[in-house]
């Protein structure tokens, strides 16, 4: 399904919803001096699948263990969030979920390895009043497998919110892992009593001696996607080396720290669409598929779609260039006034 994340009151004038690649986070001191220097450590791979079910695209990874259960879920591989969001059926015992929430009493209960703690959230997704849809959930830890036998890292001790229940603004369920979503932004949507929060999976995992922590994406075509998913192996590395940091195959774009929601993936940017050229912010969602969003202050009062063969182009501040024409089923693109959209 599609996502269209709330930005937690931070200012953004465009929207974009694309693929992208980044490197991030901090940089691990070398080991150096003696005989008895550690080893290099290798980067790790991980796959992709691109699932599409006409209506719309998705990337998926997949996750295979959490705490003591094998578990094979497939979650919406998001840039646009930060932190793992999983539905709790099939995860826990069924005793345990009720429709107020997990079945426990005190600050936290261990069952098959995943701490559940009694610090609560309720997550939105949605635009407005008539289309928010509500995600109700506790804070736990585990120790999880991120990936399958094609390629996995284990995050020993992963913070990720477990939620027990979904509604739509009517108050509708819906149905298990609807709204499972592997956030990889170095962001903190979700956060609880006490200042704790959740971030990408990815920047719980150390990839070890001589590498950065971080991870990098491949390019991906559109050729993969499949109603049950086409596995693309090796998407995702983990560990950036020198040369990755380097690379003249990458344009770097630092972003910006806001208190209380980390490093949001909003980038300074020039946006040109039918000749019309704006200032804004984009965001790289791969979450929000398959819908792109212009934010302009001086477009219609009334939310319109572009119509089929209108050009688009993104400049980044930092130099990035990225661009795309639209067709009747990809690269959807709808303009908004944010005065009357809100």
């Amino acid at each position: 399904m599609s996502y269209k994340y709330l930005c937690n009151g931070l200012p953004a004038t465009l929207m974009l919803c694309f693929l992208f690649a980044v490197s991030s986070c901090k940089k691990d001191s070398n080991n150096s001096g003696g005989s008895n220097v550690t080893p290099q450590a290798t980067p790790k791979k991980i796959g992709l699948y691109e699932a599409d079910s006409s209506i719309y695209k998705e990337l998926d990874i997949v996750i295979s263990k959490i705490g003591t259960q094998s578990v094979q879920f497939g979650l919406v591989f998001d840039t646009g969030s930060g932190g793992m969001v999983i539905d709790a059926h099939g995860v826990v015992p069924a005793s345990m979920l009720t429709s107020s929430g997990f079945n426990f009493t005190g600050d936290s209960t261990v069952v098959d390895g995943i701490t559940i703690t009694n610090k609560t959230n309720i997550v939105e997704y949605g635009d407005d009043a008539n289309t928010i849809d509500k995600v109700y959930g506790n804070l736990a830890y585990a120790s999880v497998t991120v990936g399958d036998q094609s390629g996995n890292i284990v995050v020993k001790r992963l913070p990720f919110f477990l939620y027990y229940k979904a509604v739509d603004s009517k108050g509708n369920s819906f149905d298990p892992h609807e709204f499972d979503v592997f956030g990889v932004s170095p962001q903190y949507d979700i956060t609880f009593s006490g200042g704790a929060y959740i971030t990408s999976p990815f920047s719980y995992y150390t990839p070890g001696t001589g590498l950065t922590s971080g991870f990098k994406m491949a390019a991906l075509g559109p050729s993969n996607f499949s109603l049950n998913g086409t596995l693309v192996p090796d998407v995702i590395t983990l560990g950036l080396t020198t040369s990755d940091l380097s690379s003249s195959d990458f344009t770097m774009n630092q972003l910006s720290y806001y208190p209380g929601n980390g490093y949001v993936p909003y980038l300074p940017a020039s946006i040109t669409y039918n000749g019309k050229t704006v200032s804004g912010t984009v965001i790289y969602d791969t979450g929000t598929e398959p819908y792109n969003y212009l934010e302009d202050n001086t477009a219609a009062k009334t939310i319109t779609q572009l119509p089929e063969n209108s050009s688009v182009s993104i400049t980044t501040t930092s130099g990035f260039n990225y661009g795309y024409t639209t067709s009747a089923t990809d690269y959807l693109t709808y303009v908004e006034n944010p005065s009357s959209s809100g």
